[in-house]
């Protein structure tokens, strides 16, 4: 092939050798031709690329580790989140992968993390599959130049190879899994599972990484603005909760659908594309991410199709209840593709509660905001994770655990120092059950949730009476347009008031259990926001 996009910094550089063919930077309907001569996807009706992972079709957060080596050791929050491997460890499945490589085609990507160039991470994607490498292609942020393309540096090597599996009684994981990243080595590991969203989430836990040491918030949320680009909203959420859904909206110009810095000039995106949960996505709810999955370039993952008519089926969850669609930014038409805006005007909190207690809209006081931010309450959604099958209860710090290498009141006072000093409207929004908890009452209706977000922004709930929630102290609003108001309260919406009470004490339990570690980190007035039983 061309040398035209291959980089003089060759994979060499990283211990490669005796490679088969080596297809560097290749274009979306290349990789389209590899995926199908390998038999690693199908084309459905309309062009999107049809995908299978097999049987991880979630994150494996108890699979990824980071090696505890003394560049970086001091700085890690070690537990049960960022569990440490050993060079050793490091150093074995490295060796491992190399030689598996030995005579196999390899498929690179070079490509940015993050759309502004003070900020952007050069990195490099190396892939066993050309799907994956189609993924890397549409996640991150593109090189377009040949020239930049010869001369990309990585600053950080991702070495993607579902098709080595661990040890776990001599390699020290957890299963034949396993995500390894050395922030010394600036390399990530990825074996034993085709799940994409891997490569995705080791790329944001890098920026986490090294972005508050420059004075920038790393964040997982989505982002958009209005009729200017100083007029941005952030929505925080774990996946799920509504991040991409409501990003996308066609009255507002999309950012990003998931990960951005908030420097000092404003917002950024980190990627280039969305990762949007297709489940039962419908033309009328989210029409732009609809359209999406029918174009070409898009990567559907584990949605079912039918193999003669080629027709997919976004409501059939036979194989998982996290079908995804990977697709650039570019396939969305109201999306600002230089992915670059002004400081958030708004921030929404997004949870799915699983409880059915918290209110679906509500303003919070900066302090309420710093300690739900480290509270990260949410439910987590049936097959984001591997393992969970109907929502689930969780706290996920800085609603985002599993991608924050540092202590999580690092972020949450970065975050605090910036909304302080731009003076940030905040807002909760409940994305999950109403009328009862999961099993007894309904979902929020989208259409609801949009009228609210959109009332919020626009500044229509600014001057309507509120009345305090007497357990989360928030301000909820008596009023919201094209809602009905018994919905505003949830307490109201339940059959049976005293059992409200009797899950509203037990939630906030959850919440004062999962507080007490940062219990000596918190200001008084963020300890005094903590919700109170009924």
């Amino acid at each position: 092939m061309s040398d035209l996009y291959r980089s003089s910094y060759g994979l060499e550089n990283h211990g490669f050798s005796n490679l088969g063919q080596e297809y560097w930077n290749l274009a979306t309907p290349a990789l389209y031709e590899q995926a199908i001569r390998h038999r690693e996807g199908v084309m459905a009706h309309l062009g999107p690329l049809v995908v299978r992972t097999g049987d991880r079709t979630g994150r494996s957060p108890n699979d990824k580790y980071i090696v505890q080596e003394p560049s970086s050791a001091h700085e890690i929050w070690w537990g049960s989140v960022n569990k440490p491997c050993t060079e050793e460890n490091f150093d074995n499945l490295y060796r491992r992968i190399l030689a598996y490589f030995e005579n196999r085609s390899v498929f690179v990507q070079d490509c940015y993390a993050g759309t502004d160039p003070e900020y952007r991470v050069p990195i490099r994607v190396i892939t066993e599959m050309a799907w994956h490498s189609m993924f890397a292609r549409n996640m991150f942020v593109r090189i377009m130049d040949p020239q930049q393309l010869q001369s990309h540096v990585p600053q950080f090597v991702i070495i993607d190879a579902p098709g080595v599996i661990a040890n776990p009684e001599t390699d020290c994981t957890a299963s034949g899994a396993f995500i390894h990243l050395s922030f010394e080595r600036r390399m990530v590991l990825i074996g034993g599972t085709s799940y994409a969203g891997e490569m995705k989430k080791s790329v944001f836990t890098i920026m986490n990484y090294l972005l508050p040491g420059q004075g920038v918030m790393p964040m997982h949320c989505s982002a958009n603005y209005g009729e200017s680009r100083s007029d941005v909203a952030l929505f925080f959420g774990l996946s799920g909760t509504g991040k991409t859904s409501l990003s996308s909206d066609n009255t507002r110009t999309l950012i990003g659908d998931d990960e951005h810095g908030w420097s000092d000039d404003g917002i950024f995106n980190f990627e280039g594309g969305c990762y949007a949960k297709v489940i039962e996505l419908s033309r009328e709810g989210e029409p732009e991410i609809w359209q999406a999955t029918r174009q070409f370039g898009t990567i559907l993952e584990n949605v079912t199709i039918d193999a003669h008519r080629r027709r997919i089926d976004l409501n059939d969850a036979s194989l998982t209840e996290n079908t995804r669609a990977a697709y650039p930014i570019t396939h969305i038409d109201s999306a600002d593709y230089g992915g670059v805006a002004g400081h958030p005007k708004h921030i929404v909190f997004l949870t799915a509660d699983a409880f059915g207690i918290m209110p679906p809209i509500a303003r919070l006081t900066r302090a309420q905001a710093q300690y739900h931010f480290l509270a990260g309450y949410t439910a987590k959604v049936a097959g984001t994770e591997r393992g969970v099958t109907e929502p689930q209860a969780t706290f996920s710090t800085c609603f985002g655990a599993p991608f924050m290498p540092l202590h999580p009141t690092m972020y949450a006072a970065l975050l605090a120092e910036k909304i302080e000093r731009h003076n940030v409207q905040l807002w909760m929004i409940n994305t999950g059950w109403t009328g009862g908890p999961y099993g007894e009452g309904q979902r929020m209706p989208l259409n609801y949730t949009r009228a609210m977000v959109r009332a919020a922004l626009r500044g229509d709930l600014n001057e309507v009476e509120t009345v305090t929630d007497p357990i989360f102290g928030f301000a909820i609003p008596t009023a919201v347009p094209g809602v009905s108001g018994d919905l505003l309260f949830p307490r109201q919406t339940w059959h049976d008031p005293a059992a409200y009470d009797a899950k509203a004490r037990d939630l906030v339990g959850r919440f004062h259990k999962h507080m007490q570690q940062f219990e000596d980190a918190l200001s008084d007035e963020v300890r005094a926001a903590a919700p109170i039983a009924p």
